[in-house]
């Protein structure tokens, strides 16, 4: 039997919007029931009771990630003790990773391989980087192959033993003694090939992440994205897909069904956020309250989604493709759409695409014109 009483102990804020205040709590997590308590920090008063909160896992719980706590947005900036940041220090370790430009086709294949190794994809963007940024974090000649501008996908990896295992995972193994074949061994044509790249140490991924992924906008490097805008349509996993780990299964479908990724990036979403995004939708859905409510439960995963034949309408085409917004109804009329296979219900399905032809290019700009910024 699980002991219920064992918990960790984060410091969190959240803005409230109506008294215009940003406060801050200490998050209780009981891994034991999976429970959560809140703490005023200010008030010296417990805010909210343990309680089960659907949505918040072990998981979601480090530096940096936004959990949604019964409609409030709490942004983790902390570890609240030393017992906690000692029991998060292996099982919760993050390392950085980085794929090259020769593996995006098959990019579903791997983050479903990554996800199947109990890696946790915390954080993913599509990007150009110059020889510059890897100079800054690793002086290894090698290291340059992976830019000459062309797109690259770096990862945030979260998990137990994280750094090894990542590097288990992409290094050559020795098949013939049963062991799984590595990444680089069922996706490069030469064995010396380093097609990818991960945090050889716990001091390295610190500071890569913290160049990469930054927790403060004020470090932020800026890193070109590969948008496009041409011919594309926008697609958004969910925040209820991302903590299923279901993105890899997603993107695999996609792109198994001759679409491209031209383009890709995590983004948090606040209510403002979500409540513009999805203004077309209000007065004319009656769950456009609910949509917004998931939009800002967690992190999402936004796409630039093109076709290899210029004539192809994409946006009506991948629309198609994604199936109606009722799971169970595309379970009977299309059952190899993508609500139909992630979906749970008309809210939590999975995905969101751009309904209309002209609101493809239009979503596209949003995210990654405007929000990436």
């Amino acid at each position: 039997m699980s002991d219920t009483t064992e918990r960790c102990i984060f410091e969190a804020e959240w803005f409230d919007n109506t008294a215009g205040l940003l406060k801050k709590f200490y998050l209780y997590f009981f891994p034991g029931d999976n429970t959560i308590e809140l703490f005023d920090i200010k008030n010296k008063k417990t805010f909210l009771r343990r309680t089960k909160c659907e949505g918040v896992s072990f998981k979601n719980l480090f530096i940096g990630s936004v959990v949604t706590i019964f409609s409030r947005p709490m942004k983790i900036i902390d570890i609240a003790d030393e017992a906690t940041r000692s029991r998060l220090s292996k099982t919760m370790q993050k390392t950085f990773g980085l794929l090259r430009p020769e593996l995006l086709n098959n990019l579903g294949e791997i983050l479903r391989l990554i996800t199947a190794h109990n890696l946790h994809i915390a954080n993913i963007k599509m990007c150009r980087l110059e020889e510059c940024d890897v100079e800054k974090i690793n002086k290894n000649p090698r290291m340059k192959c992976y830019l000459a501008s062309k797109p690259v996908v770096i990862l945030m990896l979260i998990g137990d033993n994280a750094i090894n295992r990542w590097n288990e995972l992409i290094c050559l193994s020795d098949n013939t003694l049963g062991k799984p074949v590595s990444l680089r061994e069922r996706f490069a044509k030469d064995s010396k090939d380093d097609l990818f790249y991960g945090s050889p140490n716990i001091d390295v991924a610190e500071q890569e992440l913290n160049y990469f992924f930054p927790n403060s906008k004020l470090k932020k490097h800026k890193f070109q994205n590969t948008a496009t805008t041409k011919n594309c349509t926008c697609c958004i996993i969910k925040p209820h897909a991302i903590q299923e780990d279901l993105i890899g299964n997603i993107i695999e479908d996609i792109q198994k069904s001759g679409y491209t990724i031209s383009a890709l990036q995590q983004f948090n979403i606040d209510s403002i956020i979500a409540e513009e995004f999805l203004e077309v939708y209000k007065g004319v859905l009656a769950d456009h309250g609910a949509m917004v409510a998931e939009f800002q439960s967690g992190p999402c995963v936004a796409m630039e989604i093109t076709y290899k034949d210029p004539k192809i309408n994409v946006p009506v085409e991948f629309r198609k493709f994604c199936g109606p917004m009722d799971p169970e109804i595309g379970k009977q009329v299309r059952p190899n759409t993508l609500r139909a296979k992630y979906g749970k219900t008309k809210i939590q399905n999975a995905v969101h695409c751009s309904d209309l032809p002209e609101d493809g290019l239009l979503e596209v700009e949003y995210f990654f014109r405007i929000l990436d910024d």
